[in-house]
């Protein structure tokens, strides 16, 4: 019979939390490797601050017992929480604990570390592996400073683990969830494939992370100081997850497959030599792309990528590196929504800490609505933008977007050719540049009038819309300066598509000014004596388009004929067959071209009344010929 044990040796005992304020004799726990192998609470495992549960078999380093996936790990014990016992835990560490836990037969590496041991033995229950030490400044992985020895883990004893570790215990799913460490060496898994579910929070890696080709089921790396990360052709089966991360000389995720979601907001992103920042050409994202209030100060490039819901880049900044573009993403195809928008931040967010007020554990915050201690922070582009072709299922939101670039350096918002049912054109008016949207096909645009930049700044050539929709008051006459605006040589299809819009939307009179301006504007490209005819129709009936001023004409020139005649007798051609005279009626029939109303070739006038009766006709047939172009126009356009 096995002789009870008092539980202040160590073996086989259990301490409770602070307010239990007692200590149990339990019955010592035999060794035996059929069991999981672990002696139970080697060291002594602490309970949480309340008189909580007990940890998680008693893991050295302050290993936190939690499934996969387990978020923050909430309910887990921190290395070293209590009385001082971090050091204490460690040294438990480096003893028998990990090795018995290994005892179902896998052999454990000789020369690892006490933490690398806490770790090992963490990862076969998918327990939480805390390092840290609980001071702000001293966790904070953006700090430079040297890290104990006691936090430190090697990478290639990181990657062992991954590609070859043990098997998880019993009843455990085995899981690499880590807080609070120096990575050291290269983190090189190239070509590997890593089971087990992956997640760091406030790591620091010394080298690069080399993930070429690897495949994951779920990666997570959560405010992370890494050097470079290299992950061309990357898969995994879930998440990809790297927010608030900092990254000194780039991301490289080239033709990487993301199975469900992938997550980089508030990232910070540093170029590498060739001055790009991220790098994800050919990138397929099966959900969503969330890179919200991310920073990239290269260029940031997406080219032909795939996103299988939306993609939000709302309250970023991007900045591209000299001679390059800050976005560069042509034939990108999202099958719902480009977010380019602004987000509500908080003050006190933007660390991988877990004091009040910091942002959430992977970085996600409410976008919308506006609370109380919250700021707007638009979304910001410093440096050209390049969406060429691209194509989204429901619309392209550039609200309140801020777009700064150059014109010495030619820097665009290039837009040509992209497919979508609407676009969000109410960001602010870039003061240099140009915004081209050359072939893009829209079915509804939702626009403000100061959102579009001056002469110059604008190409509209073969851009097609269906529908208007205004944001804010928008008159006809800013509209037309938009069109000018866009056309610095005239073009007439961006005047005939607006007026054909305004015609489909009831807007007949609207559509009839924008064709006289149309006209107009085509009157200046013409030589001198077509110049001045076209000046005659635009004064008299307005190209047509305004047909009531013929009759406003008409009307004025035969009272003046009607007066004048007035006080004039003719004398008669015939003098046995004439009518009666009647100046009303022979004004009239000078004025109508065709109608013969039988006044005007029965009298003879003096030279002087003769040139006012020549005046009279040739007025006459100014007008019917400017009415019959203008109906001409007017049938073709029907």
């Amino acid at each position: 019979m096995t002789e009870p044990h008092d539980d202040r040796d160590g073996q086989g005992g259990r301490r409770v939390g602070r307010q239990g304020g007692r200590r149990d004799a339990l019955p010592a726990v035999p060794r035996d490797a059929s069991q999981d192998g672990r002696r139970d609470g080697d060291g002594g495992s602490r309970g949480g601050t309340g008189g909580g549960g007990l940890g998680g078999g008693g893991l050295p380093g302050g290993a936190q017992d939690g499934a996969p996936g387990g978020g923050t790990g909430d309910g887990g014990l921190r290395d070293g929480a209590g009385d001082g016992a971090r050091g204490d835990a460690l040294r438990g560490g480096a003893g028998e604990g990990p090795r018995d836990a290994a005892g179902d037969g896998d052999d454990v590496p000789g020369d690892l570390t006490a933490s690398e041991l806490g770790m090992w033995q963490a990862f076969r229950i998918g327990a939480w592996y805390d390092l840290r030490s609980g001071h702000p400044m001293l966790d904070d992985p953006f700090v430079p400073r040297a890290w104990p020895p006691e936090r430190s883990i090697r990478a290639r004893v990181v990657a062992r683990l991954l590609l070859d570790g043990p098997p998880a215990l019993a009843g455990r799913v085995s899981a690499l969830k880590l807080r609070g460490a120096r990575i050291t060496g290269r983190l090189d898994l190239a070509g590997g494939t890593v089971g087990p579910y992956v997640e760091l929070q406030g790591c620091v890696f010394d080298d690069e992370v080399v993930l070429p080709e690897t495949r994951f089921t779920t990666l997570r790396m959560a405010g992370c100081a890494i050097p470079r990360l290299e992950a061309a052709r990357l898969q995994t089966e879930g998440d990809l997850h790297l927010p608030r991360c900092r990254v000194e000389r780039g991301v490289r995720l080239t033709d990487a497959q993301i199975g469900t979601d992938l997550l980089i907001s508030q990232i910070h992103v540093q170029p590498d030599r060739l001055g790009r920042a991220i790098v994800a050409d050919g990138l397929s994202v099966g959900q969503d792309l969330q890179a919200e209030l991310i920073e990239t100060y290269g260029e940031f490039s997406m080219r032909g990528g795939k996103v299988g819901v939306s993609l939000s880049l709302r309250g970023s900044r991007l900045r591209g590196a000299e001679g390059r573009r800050a976005l560069n993403a042509p034939q990108l195809s999202v099958e719902r929504t480009l977010y380019l928008t602004s987000a509500w931040v908080s003050e006190t967010a933007g660390g991988a800490g877990d004091h009040p007020g910091a942002a959430p554990p992977y970085g996600l915050i409410d976008v919308n609505t506006p609370v109380r201690g919250t700021r707007m922070r638009p979304f910001e582009c410093r440096g050209g933008v390049r969406l060429d072709d691209g194509r989204f299922g429901d619309a392209v939101d550039l609200h309140q977007a801020r777009f700064v670039m150059a014109s010495a350096r030619r820097e665009e918002l290039s837009l040509r050719r992209i497919v979508t049912p609407e676009l969000r054109f109410a960001c602010e008016r870039p003061e240099e540049g140009r915004v081209v949207l050359n072939g893009a096909k829209v079915v509804t645009l939702v626009d403000q009038a100061s959102s579009w930049p001056g002469p110059g700044g604008l190409a509209i050539g073969g851009f097609v819309y269906e529908n208007l929709v205004p944001y804010g008051h928008f008159p006809l006459a800013r509209r037309l300066e938009w069109v000018a605006a866009a056309t610095p040589e005239y073009a007439p299809e961006p005047y005939e598509r607006l007026a054909a819009v305004l015609r489909g939307c009831g807007e007949d009179a609207d559509a009839r000014e924008v064709l006289l301006a149309k006209q107009r504007r085509r009157r200046e490209t013409l030589p001198l004596a077509a110049k001045l005819w076209g000046h005659l129709q635009d004064w008299t009936v307005a190209y047509g388009y305004r047909p009531g001023r013929a009759a406003v004409w008409m009307a004025v020139l035969w009272a003046a004929g009607a007066l004048a005649f007035s006080f004039y007798e003719p004398v008669p051609i015939k003098a046995d067959e004439f009518p009666r005279w009647d100046a009303v009626l022979y004004t009239l029939d000078l004025l109508l071209p065709v109608i013969n109303l039988g006044q005007e070739g029965y009298w003879r006038l003096s030279p002087p009344w003769q040139w006012l009766s020549t005046a009279l006709i040739l007025v006459g047939w100014i007008l019917a010929t400017a009415v019959a172009a203008g109906a001409s126009r007017l049938l073709r356009r029907n």
